[in-house]
């Protein structure tokens, strides 16, 4: 039954995620905080031990600036190992800048590099042909050697030389700026071939990714944040303290039945539900399936979490007896199509119950809490259990109000290759998480795990994804700017935690990578930590 009208506030999804091997190539590390908890992973948790709190952010997700350029296999396959050599001539490259922070670069091979690429292609087919009438090494006529190996295959062979030989000569001044594993040839090889077979030149065009620009809005705007925290008041700890004591007695309690009364508050009544909406055209009403039930235990004592009305509506009804009562679900309400919507409930007592309840004292203290010998010690346990829950509320709080804060104030145009590594992460996560709690089979698992599946989410939830990138550039840009560091012997406690993680669940893991992981989310933790201190933070409660 849907009548419960407080909905539980979601934490935005800052927590690196260790990506699903079937959606990346590469391992990444999972990297847990007890006070983000978005996605819960169930194992591969790195957990910051910072001997006052645990801040991280979800900063995984950026491929490294590329110091050697490797091509796609868009069109023909290209070396990753290639080297600088010299040219017998040099080639044009024309660039273009392209949204999502990418270059287009236009390549002009000519003719002397080409003739060049051709005679060392040749060279090598003679020494490696076998030739009938020729030993091998031996010098083969060209009128022999180009119809034994077909002219085809020879030409698509020399393009690919001319391509490997020039790639590194086209990406040397992007070098520096370009994303690893982000270049990607972009012409068709069979348009490559056309032309160098008509005009003996080569021209083709390649996509890659930079490094994105960060401005800040206003400029160094992140010294002198105004942060205002929204805190649900149930965190408070007093509060919170004694409706789990509350809770606790009631757990000692025995309910007996009703005889002689209409429901009060603190009674328990097991009700049957069933609602229409009131329309003044009969022909339009319709049952509400979500707010019906049978044999609903309805605790009087959480009236404030249900519909507004529901309870004062039924107090008094006895057992055996039949309301009906209007209601409108308020624009608050977490179902959509049920806002503003005017709904006739008929409402069945079934049962009554009240409870009775052992008095409240100090021998109930061991029943209450293990250990505890008085009521007031119990109290001063649950407080301080509370105070710490209030208190990691708080913390988090204010980091997701930083963190979102500082989205707003910074402009990036981000390159598609971060967005779709940030993207498949948050999506292996989920699905990670996913299998925790569901045994899916094999096909669904592939299903989940298609292209299909992945780019869907990446549409859907194209916004979050933006909005996580951002933060985490932010974050990036501010330790570079104030020079932050942090102590060696953390990062290499860190890793080593993380890496006695992996080998415990017996996974394969990159330790470099491992490396790389936790000193950005110990730069982001440093960063939080920084902001909250030069931050003018106000709090107020919802």
């Amino acid at each position: 039954m849907e009548l419960c009208s407080t909905t539980s506030s979601t934490v935005p999804n800052l927590n690196p995620s260790r990506t699903l091997r079937s959606l990346l190539p590469a391992t990444s590390v999972s990297l847990s905080n007890p006070f983000l908890q978005f996605n819960k992973r169930p194992f591969s948790a790195l957990t910051l031990s910072s001997p006052s709190r645990q801040t991280q952010l979800h900063r995984p997700a950026f491929p490294k600036v590329s110091t050697r350029a490797s091509a796609s296999a868009a069109s023909p396959t290209v070396s990753d190992d290639m080297e600088l050599e010299r040219l017998p001539a040099d080639i044009a490259v024309t660039e273009t800048q392209e949204p999502n922070s990418s270059l287009r670069l236009s390549v002009k091979v000519p003719k002397a590099v080409c003739r060049d690429c051709y005679k060392k292609v040749m060279a090598e087919f003679t020494r490696r042909a076998k030739v009938p009438g020729f030993q091998p090494g031996k010098e083969v006529p060209a009128s022999i050697l180009i119809p034994y190996i077909g002219k085809q295959n020879i030409q698509n062979a020399v393009v690919e030389a001319i391509l490997k030989r020039t790639l590194p000569h086209a990406m040397s001044s992007v070098t520096d700026r370009a994303l690893q594993d982000s270049v990607h040839i972009i012409s068709n090889f069979s348009d490559m071939l056309e032309i160098y077979s008509s005009s003996n030149t080569l021209r083709y065009e390649i996509r890659v990714d930079v490094a994105p620009e960060i401005k800040w809005n206003p400029e160094d705007g992140y010294k002198n944040l105004k942060i205002v925290v929204e805190l649900d008041d149930e965190i408070d700890a007093l509060r919170a303290s004694e409706q789990e004591l509350r809770h606790r007695h009631k757990s000692l309690g025995i309910l007996r039945i009703v005889t002689d009364r209409g429901l009060q508050v603190g009674d328990v009544a097991v009700i049957d539900i069933s609602a229409k909406t009131i329309d003044p055209d009969e022909s339009n009403v319709q049952s509400i399936p979500s707010a019906e039930s049978k044999d609903f235990n309805f605790d009087t004592e959480d009236g404030d979490k249900v519909l507004p009305g529901f309870l004062d509506a039924l107090i008094g009804i006895r057992g055996g007896e039949t309301r009906s009562f209007p209601l409108v679900f308020p624009e608050s309400w977490r179902q959509e199509h049920l806002r503003g919507v005017r709904a006739e409930f008929s409402v069945v007592c079934k049962e009554l119950f009240y409870r009775d309840l052992p008095e409240l004292d100090d021998s109930l203290a061991e029943k209450l809490i293990p250990g505890c010998t008085t009521l007031e010690q119990v109290k001063q346990t649950l407080l301080e259990k509370c105070l710490e829950v209030e208190k990691t509320a708080k913390e988090q709080a204010t980091d997701n109000a930083i963190l979102d804060q500082l989205c707003k104030m910074v402009e990036v145009d981000i390159p598609q290759s971060i967005f779709e590594e940030q993207g498949r992460q948050l999506y292996g996560s989920k699905l990670l998480d996913l299998q925790t709690k569901v045994k899916l089979s094999e096909e669904q698992l592939a299903a989940l795990s298609s292209p299909k599946a992945v780019n869907e989410f990446l549409r859907v939830q194209k916004g979050n994804i933006t909005a996580v990138i951002k933060q985490n550039i932010a974050v990036g840009d501010i330790f570079k700017r104030e020079n932050m560091q942090f102590p060696t012997e953390d990062l290499i406690k860190e890793v080593e935690n993380s890496i006695a993680e992996f080998k415990r669940h017996k996974q394969e893991y990159d330790e470099d990578r491992v490396k790389e992981q936790v000193q950005e989310v110990l730069e982001g933790a440093k960063v939080l930590e920084w902001l909250r201190e030069h931050a003018e933070i106000e709090y107020i409660t919802k």
